[in-house]
């Protein structure tokens, strides 16, 4: 039965999106205390007439010439812009963690596991295709749910003028694109033929074989990540209901329209989930740079509360 993902996403999105990213809170910072004044003249002791009067120390501080030191960590500037999350996702491999390596070798074991039933899936979804036969792929009708998701979120944030959801919308295209292109440069090398081409699914390096990994799948998982891991936890279980449906059903069309393996779709999704929380941890990176915080002052303390604007 065909799943009818694009009505159901157009109604549900909409209220999601309303219950998008908290809004930033802002304060203002409270002046320090007034620092000390000096002892007057007038104050003093008369002076003898057998001596010069000495010059009285004065109570007041001398002024220093150093900043106040702050009690917030510091924390090494790494840029920011489509520029640098380009030059930092292309090279994060190179800064992975054991992690991290842990999480790509499931994703390796979860794509083997998938590679061993990438014929019985096939079959159940064409049994009766015949050697050579095609069926249609429907690309351009299984990348509409993921379209609809990033275009309502766009709109309705800049309909209701909301900047949380226009940065919500923002990662989730930078993370199409980058997982997009990741995508297609693993297709040129592996040149894997899909389905539509063939019943072996251990034809690699093929010349044009372009069925691993799945670009649909990968877009709709970076898409469906963001969607389910950004904003307000009050909708949490919406927003993952939503998010992980999105990818899950796009890659249960692509098989069923015998455009790509199991395998095809598992990888997708690896690399789609993979990039979106990159562009999420750099989109909201300046979240940890939001905070109160107590930086000693001249005479006392002063309590700040610092917040960066997108």
């Amino acid at each position: 039965m065909r799943i009818r993902t694009f009505p159901t996403l157009v109604l549900t999105i909409l209220t999601v999106t309303a219950c998008g990213a908290a809004w930033a809170e802002t304060g203002s910072g409270q002046s320090g205390g007034e620092p000390g004044t000096a002892v007057s003249a007038a104050d003093q002791p008369p002076a003898s007439s057998a001596a010069p009067a000495e010059p009285t120390p004065s109570t007041e501080p001398a002024p220093s010439t150093q900043p106040a030191p702050s009690t917030e960590p510091a924390t090494p500037p790494q840029g920011s812009g489509l520029g640098t999350d380009i030059k930092l996702y292309f090279t994060a491999p190179l800064r992975w963690d054991s992690r991290d390596w842990a999480w790509f070798g499931g994703a390796l074991l979860a794509i083997g596991a998938a590679h061993h039933y990438d014929t019985q899936v096939r079959t159940h979804f064409v049994p009766n295709l015949k050697p050579g036969q095609t069926i249609n792929s429907d690309d351009v009708q299984d990348a509409l749910p993921t379209v609809a998701v990033l275009g309502l979120t766009w709109v309705y944030a800049t309909l209701v003028d909301n900047s949380n959801g226009r940065r919500e919308a923002w990662t989730m295209l930078e993370a199409a694109g980058l997982s997009t292109v990741t995508v297609y440069a693993l297709k040129y090398v592996v040149a894997r033929e899909g389905p539509d081409q063939t019943s072996n699914p251990n034809q690699w390096f093929k010349r044009g074989g372009t069925s691993f990994p799945s670009q649909h799948s990968s877009a709709a998982f970076a898409v469906g990540t963001v969607l389910a891991e950004s904003g307000n936890d009050e909708y949490r279980w919406l927003r993952r209901l939503l998010g992980y449906g999105l990818g899950v059903a796009t890659s249960y069309e692509r098989m069923k329209h015998n455009a790509h393996w199991l395998s095809d779709t598992v990888a997708g999704g690896a690399i789609g989930a993979a990039t979106a929380n990159f562009t999420m941890k750099r989109t909201y990176a300046t979240d940890e740079d939001t905070r109160l915080s107590v930086v000693p002052v001249q005479g006392g303390a002063m309590l700040t509360y610092r917040v960066l604007f997108p």
